[in-house]
């Protein structure tokens, strides 16, 4: 009689099952998940970063390594700043492409309302900034700092709270979270580059052409192009252009429609590829190395004295409030651009709120306009701050709106007699702008 196997030992660290992997893979496609992921990432950093191992922290962040090949030193708060996060910058650059092409942008009249109130979002932040900031005697540098909307983080928050607010609200939402990612891409090409180094600038334009051709001829094959797209982010870095605009310029280029016989268009594959590592690792790593302020002390405090920070704090608090609604309502009242029936002004109100989540675009841009730890790490606190307020305040505005709408949703299927027929309906949006 032979004696039984031991059992297997687990292997530390080893990867789950790919039925696990599927599943958690999945669950990161969520903005749910995806937006708890990168809050819970935040809340670490700023604890770890208030502790009594704070030290360690600041050596793991501020450590040092490199490609030499690339011509690249780096520490590790830079690698997730410039690396990591240039792939949830190519996840942005495929949703813009699909927004333009067979989304909300295709057509100018269904994208028209949703982007004047992206720009007035955009203006208004930015100009309140200057104003407090001039007012206090500080640096303008940070005038773009309040201008973008946080994707991940504000449809999280509006997907926990949304079990009967209009579907429009949302696409509202991602429109004008679209066009102000577009915006802040911009604004870090063209307003936060270094010195300018034309021969790897020219090796990156290079590098994009060639990308560009090779999906005009159908070429596929991860091997052509992940060496690629590392050679164009390596070049676009070293060139002085912020290497994330690598990533979006990518996204841009990869086609977006399907060919006869083709499943998924390139642009949808690396989308519904790279969302989960973007969603459960990108953005929180960038998350963790670039949330870790202070809470007590100088940084804290700093928010309300500084003009900078309290600049930042306005421009995302009130700025984007005045530049949403105002700039919708506007939009309304003097073109020929039209509110969608389903929305009331309430819920444009509640979602120029949820618009002032500012956090990943703006922790980055601030981090390029303000480099030194002083005034930095205050600018740091000033996002996290105005970010948490902008969504308690948000969710307490669309939870009011969502009741709304489950009550209009009940009335509209009383069914007194039990013959499975609602006794009474009536279209939610004729009625949803009488219960604002």
């Amino acid at each position: 009689m032979t004696a039984a196997p031991p059992p297997r030992r687990a292997t530390f660290l080893a990867l789950p099952p790919w039925r696990e992997r599927r599943a958690i893979a999945e669950a990161l496609r969520t903005e749910t998940i995806g937006g708890l992921v990168l809050l819970a990432a935040a809340v670490l950093a700023l604890i770890w970063a208030n502790s009594p191992w704070s030290g360690a922290y600041e050596q793991i962040r501020d450590a040092h390594f490199g490609i030499p090949a690339l011509g690249l030193d780096l520490s590790v708060g830079h690698w997730t700043a410039d690396g990591l996060l240039t792939i949830f910058f190519l996840v942005a650059g495929c949703e813009l492409k699909r927004e333009f092409v067979t989304g909300e942008l295709r057509t100018p009249a269904t994208a028209a309302l949703p982007m004047i109130a992206a720009v007035c979002g955009m203006a208004v932040p930015a100009a309140l900034y200057a104003a407090t900031a001039a007012a206090g005697g500080g640096s303008l540098d940070g005038w773009a700092v309040p201008m973008a909307t946080d994707i991940a983080f504000a449809l999280a928050v509006l997907a926990v709270i949304s079990t009967h607010l209009p579907a429009a609200l949302r696409a509202f939402l991602l429109t004008l979270a679209v066009v102000d990612d577009l915006g802040g891409i911009l604004v870090i090409a063209v307003f936060f580059t270094s010195d300018i180094n034309l021969t790897s600038l020219g090796g990156a334009f290079a590098g994009l052409v060639l990308f560009y051709v090779l999906q005009r001829l159908r070429v596929r094959g991860w091997w052509w192009y992940v060496p690629l797209g590392i050679a164009i982010w390596a070049l676009m870095y070293n060139g002085g252009v912020h290497a994330t605009v690598a990533g979006v310029a990518m996204g841009l280029i990869l086609r977006t429609t399907r060919d006869k016989g083709e499943k998924e268009s390139p642009a949808g594959r690396v989308s519904h590829l790279l969302h989960p590592f973007s969603a459960g690792v990108a953005v929180p790593l960038f998350a963790l190395f670039a949330s870790g302020v202070s809470i007590t002390g100088p940084a804290l405090s700093g928010v309300f004295t500084s003009p900078e920070p309290l600049g930042v704090a306005i421009g995302l608090i009130a700025g984007k409030v005045l530049g949403v609604f105002l700039g919708t309502y506007l939009a309304v009242r003097f073109t020929r651009a039209r509110l969608n029936p389903d929305l009331a002004w309430a819920d444009v109100l509640g979602l120029s709120v949820l618009a002032g989540i500012g956090f990943t675009v703006a922790l980055l841009i601030g981090e390029l306009a303000f480099p030194g730890p002083d005034l930095g790490e205050q600018v740091k606190a000033a996002v996290l701050i105005a970010s948490m307020t902008a969504a308690v305040l948000s969710a307490f505005l669309l939870r009011r709106r969502n009741k709304v709408y489950r009550r209009l949703h009940d009335e509209e299927n009383i069914d007194a007699d039990g013959d499975g027929i609602p006794d009474i309906h009536q279209p939610t949006a004729a009625v949803a702008g009488t219960a604002e």
